[in-house]
This record gives C-alpha cells, sequence and structure tokens, in this order.
C-alpha cells in the first residue's frame, strides 16, 4: 500500500515539477516537459519527433513554431503588469512580438478578462490567426487607469517543428491499446499536466509486467494538430491494430468520474470503461460523443473510426477552474491522480483478462471430483460456487470475460481465481 501512495505523490511533484513551464503546440516548452517526463519517470524508449512546419496532415497544415521568452505591460504609473515570469497565462498562446505604447483604450482590444471570475486570469490562445494580446483577472482590469501603456512580448513565430513523443511497448500479439495525451497547455493542471503524467506512469507499469498480451502504443502530443499529425502519419498501421484505447485528460481532481463514450459507444473500450466505472465509482457522470471536445474527435472521426473514449475526473469545460490559472497544483492532488490511474489501469487489466472461453464438456461439469466444490456447505463458499456455475453457464464460445462478467453482475477482476480454476482443471479453452 506505502507504493502505491508513493505513486500518488510521485505523480502529483512531477506535476509541480512541470507547472512553471510554458507550452503551446509547439516549441521548446513543449520538448522540455517531454524531456523531463521522459527522464524522471525512467521511460528510455520514449521517443521524440519532429514534424516540420508546413507539412500537410490531412485537412490541416502543421503551423509555425512559437517560443516565448518575456512579456509584459508598463502602466502609466510605472508598474509592471501582466508579467509572463509571474505567471505564463498572462499572455495570449501564440502572441505575435510587440514593442509600443498605446492608450488604453487601444489596449482593452487586446485583454482579455473573465467577468464571471474575477480573481482568475483566463487562458486565451491564437494559433491560426496572427494576433497578440493579455490575459489578467477582471479586477486588475477594472483597476486600470487612462493613459499610455507600454506593451512587451518577446516572442517569435518561426519555420520550425512540431514535436510528439511515442512509446511502443511490445505484446504477444500485433494488436494494441491506444493511450494517448496531450502537452500543450501552459501553467494548468488538470486540464493539462494529469493527463500526461498519468499517462506516464501507467506505461511505467506496462513495462514492469513480464508479460503483456497486447501491444501498447502510447503517445504525448499536442492537442488536436498533435493527433491529427499523428494520425496522418500512422492511421493505417492503426486502424488494423489498435482494439481499443483511450483519450487521457482531466484526471487529477478529487470530483467524482466521468465517462466519454466514443462516437458508436460500444467498442471494447467503452466495455472496458463503463465495467470499472460502474463497479468501482457508481455515482459517475456519463457522456456521450456529442460532448467530446479532447482528441477522441479526430480518433472517432468518420474514416479513422479508431475504438476510444475517455475516463476522466472533472471533464474539461465542466469545472469552474478549467482554462484559467484556477486550475492549479491544489486542484490537482496526489490521492485524485492516484485514484484515476488505479481506474485506468483496472481498464487495462479488463482488457488484458478479456477473451471468449467455451467450456470443454457437455452439460454441467462435476465439479466435486475435481475440487472445485466445497465438501462442506458454508454461504461464503456457496456464493463463490455459485459465481463460478454462472460464468461456466455463459461460456458459450460467443460471450466475452467482460461481457460475462457485465451479465452475472461481478468485477472481471474478482473472477480472475475462478477462470485460472477452471482453467487448470481444462474445463475452459479459448477461441480463437
Amino acid at each position: 500500500m506505502e507504493a502505491v501512495i508513493d505513486t500518488g505523490i510521485s505523480m502529483h511533484g512531477l506535476c509541480k515539477k512541470l507547472f512553471p513551464i510554458c507550452r503551446s503546440i509547439t516549441g521548446n516548452g513543449f520538448r522540455k516537459s517531454l524531456a523531463i517526463i521522459k527522464n524522471d519517470v525512467q521511460l528510455d524508449d520514449l521517443q521524440f519527433f519532429e514534424v516540420a512546419t508546413g507539412t500537410q496532415c490531412f485537412d490541416w497544415e502543421v503551423p509555425k513554431e512559437w517560443n516565448i521568452r518575456d512579456a509584459y505591460i508598463i502602466t502609466p504609473d510605472g508598474n509592471k503588469i501582466c508579467d509572463f515570469k509571474a505567471s505564463n497565462l498572462h499572455v495570449v498562446g501564440y502572441s505575435m512580438p510587440v514593442d509600443q505604447e498605446i492608450s488604453l483604450e487601444m489596449l482593452q482590444n487586446h485583454l482579455y478578462s473573465l467577468p464571471n471570475q474575477p480573481d482568475a486570469i483566463p487562458y486565451i490562445t491564437s494559433y491560426y490567426q496572427e494576433r497578440w494580446g493579455f490575459c489578467l483577472t477582471e479586477q486588475q482590469r477594472e483597476a486600470l487607469k487612462p493613459g499610455i501603456y507600454q506593451v512587451y512580448i518577446d516572442s517569435e513565430l518561426t519555420a520550425g517543428s512540431l514535436t510528439y513523443g511515442e512509446l511502443i511497448i511490445a505484446g504477444d500479439t500485433e494488436q494494441e491499446v491506444l493511450l494517448s495525451s496531450y502537452l500543450c497547455h501552459p501553467s494548468m493542471a488538470n486540464n493539462e499536466l494529469s493527463g500526461p503524467v498519468v499517462t506516464a506512469f501507467l506505461a511505467k507499469w506496462l513495462l514492469s509486467l513480464p508479460s503483456r498480451r497486447y501491444t501498447y502504443r502510447i503517445i504525448i502530443i499536442p492537442e488536436t494538430i498533435g493527433s491529427i499529425t499523428y494520425l496522418s502519419r500512422h492511421y493505417q498501421t492503426m486502424k488494423k491494430n489498435i482494439i481499443a484505447g483511450f483519450n487521457i485528460t482531466c484526471v487529477g481532481d478529487d470530483r467524482a468520474y466521468s465517462y466519454l463514450s466514443s462516437r458508436t459507444g460500444d467498442t471494447l473500450a467503452d466495455q472496458a470503461a463503463k465495467h470499472v466505472l460502474a463497479h468501482t465509482h457508481p455515482d459517475y457522470v456519463s457522456y456521450s460523443f456529442l460532448d467530446r471536445g479532447s482528441d477522441e474527435r479526430q480518433y472517432c472521426s468518420s474514416g479513422i473510426d479508431l475504438p476510444v473514449c475517455s475516463i476522466m475526473r472533472s471533464k474539461y469545460g465542466c469545472y469552474p477552474e478549467y482554462h484559467t490559472s484556477l486550475d492549479d497544483l491544489e486542484l490537482v492532488t496526489a490521492s485524485g491522480l492516484l485514484g484515476s490511474y488505479r481506474v485506468l489501469k483496472k481498464a487495462i487489466q479488463c482488457l488484458e483478462a478479456n477473451e471468449t472461453l467455451t467450456t470443454t464438456v457437455l452439460g454441467e461439469p462435476q465439479l466435486g471430483k475435481r475440487g472445485l466444490y466445497p465438501t462442506i456447505g458454508t454461504k461464503e463458499g456457496g456464493a463463490k460456487v455459485q459465481n463460478m456455475m454462472d460464468f461456466l453457464a455463459y461460456c458459450d464460445g460467443v460471450s466475452s470475460n467482460l461481457e460475462i462478467a457485465d451479465k452475472i453482475k461481478l468485477p472481471l477482476w474478482e473472477l480472475d481465481d475462478i477462470i485460472n480454476q477452471l482453467k487448470a482443471e481444462q474445463l475452459l479453452k479459448s477461441v480463437h
């Protein structure tokens, strides 16, 4: 138990280390953050790839690379506000460089705040339209006085590249499970860092296993343009091999769990997600594909049609701190991260344990002669035998283990011993 708790603490510690870095869909902040994840979690085989600006990716094009060094506003009375070095959320993402003096009236056209959340700095971006801007709290904005303001943004928009990370963990088959997360937001904890950090620790756990049934394709990308770019390079192999996948985002707070379905809602990933949540957190919030907003849009898009869904805590766009400076390391906790890690781990374990079995004897098997039926009747023993008989009753070579577990209303992981015993007595065989 102590090692498990340490995992939560370690994940939160990594979030804390990554939190100050300014990240975007391209640039050095993304690369630096990815390198820290690789080194700290010891994912030696995590490979980095660069895709050049201007590369055509389906209907999209890799944008210019953006890097920023400093930004601020000097008020008429000489005070520095919207200081990038105090909070990287103060600058609109992908802002063009600017160094000029303008009136407050003109400056207001470049300012963004949240009247309904007066103490929060909003997160604003302009990836595909060149502009510049600053973000500040509504309280700060209301305190601005007429006069001349100096605005300064030391940034670059240049021909560069988009970066992504990929880790392929080989299994016994070429069939794959996809784990995807994104690393393109600046200092926000739940919407940003919780996803790639939990994904990295799941990768570490998968690497520690003596064997794996499936191959795991694990990617850390910039959201939207990253998944589009990655799919444009790999979608044919992915369509052929991926049997289930999870888009991992917003998995760090201590609120209710959430599930967002794939486009069809009936994939193996959907089955595993709903099975685990129903038995571990039955009060989870269920969302349809109409509520999508992250990379499941790309993975489940028409023509791609990958079996990908999402298990989250507070879903993006549905918690008050979303896309603001309030999404911080107090909102995201070690226990929140650990809980999501456990749920996703169970979902993966369900995938690994899911197979289609059939009985090897006609009629009900004689369990007593195989030592599977208790010689003394007890309430506990009777329940175990009933579970065993219920499971056997549905092993028809058509229903999968996960489907049977749902039918008999038991967690698949509680059937592990029963399945292993029945296999050991050669009462079950796999249907290929």
